[in-house]
């Protein structure tokens, strides 16, 4: 009767406040409708308090009616947006440089303010504290826009640089996508030709099974055509193997990458970004994946979807995941990845339960298209070996509760060349409710012969680990998604075989580590201070759900547990286990400065699901 209930020792719980009756109003039901007695009560738990501050900016709902909270806040706002107009041109961003004209813009449509002494004036107040890029690199490339320019600017509100310091004309913050790659990609002229080829290949390969199995039912049916007119038996494909080029394709004779063992961060859309794998990193992970990209964004030249290729060097094992729907955008995406970008990996997404990519066809909706699907992973599986790359498969047990189809897959991906299959123990209806099905996860990771098969689900400390370890002996190793962003210390715990009990003051500096790394990888200057803060409020919406191990009356905590309201041990701890956005904002304040007027933030995923 108690599950899902995270027990929180009496000293800490914080009393429930019992309100005087108050009369009670009768709602009448308009007529020609029959009203329910529970639609007439005030039910606190309708909506988390994190959706009643003032930062939610939502409409009122409909008296009366209770909000079903799950998958995303679609109607969310963009928490704050700086017009092109305030922003100073990279032209002058080393500030008062005088009548210097190889220093002005060139750009005569340039959208940008050119006026220094106004942009300074309009320009936030500076942040309290050093500038992190500065510290880290001798010197900041955001210039006079830093919102720590006082660390690094003279007496002449010029930007100070070493003695040894060259020019650097890039990007502010770089991706693998340079101005020369995107006008090709934009432009339609980049060579796909190695792909097209492969990706027929394997399409004429599959068609042609198609016919022989027809011609096969014709005879059975006694309504076979004259044996002449019969292909040779010869030319039947035998799976994935025809012939000597094809044979590549076979990862037990060309893995390179030992997965086995290894702790695996999952991909993360919006809160897997680089600042926080580059936490995770620090906390002991093994294997890190970039955010989920879609093919056909990366085929145009997207900046935002290339800037999730980008990978940190202390990422020793880093990989991409690709989401698309059509193999040859799927082949396209992956090649262009393979040779401009610096992977070790790339993941295909067959598990991703949101609506618009099941609906086109993508994630967990190529579960059910089996054929696309074979073409999808024994194409790139065929260029990335020429790559000297691993293409992986990242998947879901099922689309339906009723119907679990993973044991099933995990033999076709293998044939089909993937080098390592990473199973999510729910279905696509269940998405992150119930808990993972490990049982099932065991019976799959038997179907295998060689391929290592992972388990991802509700491992939230080392005694998780260690259970689903002596449970599951088939599974090669384990994937950690929500567990770390709630705790990103799991992985030392798992490691060291021990559960930890960081103080407040400790996870604090962990969230000043991240709005360092944030900064140097958004920018310093107040697009990416915002652009930072936002980043961190969307990770706290998962952060605020750690119950600290010393305030547990049953430890250790479950993922799926959800305690009463309770105080931590100092004021710190009790603003972190907040659930209020407004709390969250504080927190922020408190590594970034004031909020902007006019900002306003709502996470993108509603975070209430235990």
């Amino acid at each position: 009767m108690d599950d899902g209930i995270c027990h929180i020792k009496a000293e800490f719980l914080i009393p429930r406040i019992v309100e005087k009756p108050v009369e009670t109003v009768e709602i009448v039901a308009p007529a020609g409708k029959e009203g329910k007695a529970e639609d007439a009560k005030v039910d606190d738990t309708s909506e988390p308090p994190e959706k009643k501050g003032r930062m939610e900016g939502n409409a009122e709902e409909p008296q009366g009616k209770k909000k079903k909270n799950r998958g995303q806040n679609k109607s969310r706002t963009v928490p704050f947006k700086e017009e092109d107009g305030l922003r100073l041109c990279k032209s002058l961003l080393d500030g008062n440089l005088g009548e210097d004209a190889a220093k002005k813009c060139t750009n005569a449509n340039c959208r940008f303010s050119h006026d220094l002494d106004k942009f300074l004036q309009l320009k936030p107040k500076d942040i309290d504290g050093t500038c992190y890029i500065y510290s880290t690199k001798g010197y900041c490339n955001f210039g006079v826009t830093c919102r720590f320019a006082g660390a690094h600017l003279d007496e002449n509100r010029r930007n100070i640089y070493p003695e040894d310091f060259k020019p650097d004309t890039s990007m502010l913050v770089s991706t693998w996508l340079s101005t020369d790659l995107q006008h090709i990609l934009r432009k339609r002229k980049y060579n796909f030709n190695k792909s097209t080829k492969i990706v027929n290949k394997f399409d004429r390969l599959q068609q042609e099974e198609k016919n022989e199995k027809a011609k096969s039912n014709e005879q059975e049916n006694g309504e076979a055509k004259d044996d002449a007119e019969q292909k040779p038996e010869e030319s039947k494909p035998a799976g994935a193997v025809t012939d000597e080029d094809v044979i590549k394709l076979r990862s037990a004779e060309r893995k390179r990458i030992v997965f086995r063992d290894k702790l695996y961060l999952s991909p993360l859309t919006t809160v897997g970004n680089l600042p926080f794998r580059r936490i995770c990193k620090e906390y002991g992970v093994d294997i890190t994946c970039g955010e989920m990209a879609c093919a056909i964004p990366i085929i145009n030249g997207a900046i935002q979807e290339w800037a999730l290729t980008k990978r940190h060097s202390s990422e020793d094992l880093f990989g991409v995941q690709l989401c698309g729907h059509n193999p040859k955008l799927v082949t396209y995406a992956a090649q262009i990845i393979a040779e401009k970008a610096d992977v070790d990996f790339i993941d295909l997404n067959t598990g991703c339960p949101i609506d618009l990519i099941f609906n086109q066809g993508g994630g967990s909706a190529l579960l059910r298209r089996q054929n696309v699907l074979k073409v999808m992973v024994q194409s790139c599986s065929r260029l990335l070996a020429d790559y000297g790359k691993e293409f992986t498969v990242k998947t879901r047990i099922g689309i339906y509760n009723n119907k679990l189809i993973a044991h099933e897959m995990v033999p076709k991906f293998e044939d089909w060349g993937a080098s390592l299959i990473t199973i999510h123990g729910r279905t696509k209806e269940q998405r992150y409710t119930k808990r993972a099905d490990w049982e099932y996860l065991q019976q799959c990771a038997t179907q295998a012969q060689s391929v290592p098969v992972f388990g991802n689900g509700d491992i939230f400390g080392y005694e998780d680990y260690e259970h689903i370890r002596t449970k599951c002996p088939n599974i090669a190793g384990v994937m950690v998604g929500r567990g770390a962003l709630i705790k990103p210390w799991v992985f030392q715990e798992i490691k060291e075989r021990k559960t930890l009990d960081p103080s407040s003051g400790e996870r604090f500096e962990m969230l000043k580590r991240y709005v360092n790394y944030g900064l140097e990888h958004w920018g310093s200057d107040t697009k990416g201070v915002e652009t930072t803060r936002r980043f961190l409020l969307e990770w706290q919406s998962f952060l605020y759900r750690y119950v600290p191990y010393g305030l547990l009356e049953r430890p250790p905590q479950r993922i799926n547990e959800r305690p009463d309201a309770y105080r931590g041990r100092d004021d710190l701890e009790t603003l972190m286990a907040s659930p209020n956005c407004n709390d969250w904002v504080k927190l922020s304040e408190m590594l970034l400065g004031p909020v902007p007027e006019g900002f306003n933030f709502v996470p993108k995923h509603k975070a209430n699901a235990y």
